[in-house]
């Protein structure tokens, strides 16, 4: 389930957000991105400032319906292949789009992505975290481990 946003102007016309307080509800990588082929659709891969901004939007509007939405981060659609840890300064260039767009726009929080055996990407929603080096826990991206649910 998730709430699905339609817009007319977007290259992408709509957009589903999908978030569980139920933390037995949340998934792995995998299986967000099977969800979202399943529905026709695709983990999220974003194309610039524009269309991050729209999605933090979106994702204010949810928190402000009332819902009582709490610390969750938001899988997206990059990640990075390969066997083995991937440790070489060459590591964030190794991080593709899940549906195979080639666009180079990223949105790193402070010393991400920090690689190893993180190899999966979320959308920083933690609006009750304490600020780290790179301020709030908000919208920015982090590589974290594949099979972590969110």
């Amino acid at each position: 389930s998730g709430q699905k946003v339609c817009y007319g102007d977007f290259k992408r016309s709509c957009y589903k957000l999908a978030y569980f307080q139920d933390l037995s509800r949340r998934v792995g990588f995998q299986e967000a991105r099977q969800a979202c082929e399943i529905d026709g659709g695709a983990l999220l891969s974003m194309e610039s400032e524009a269309e991050q901004q729209l999605i933090e939007n979106m994702l204010q509007n949810l928190t402000k319906s009332g819902s009582g939405i709490s610390d969750g981060d938001f899988w997206i659609g990059l990640w990075r292949s390969g066997d083995g840890l991937a440790t070489s300064s060459a590591c964030p260039d190794l991080y593709q789009w899940a549906d195979g767009s080639i666009s180079p726009f990223r949105n790193w929080y402070t010393d991400e992505p920090s690689c190893g055996s993180e190899a999966c990407v979320v959308m920083y929603h933690q609006p009750t975290a304490n600020p780290g080096l790179g301020g709030p826990y908000l919208y920015q991206w982090n590589d974290d481990r594949c099979n972590m649910k969110h």
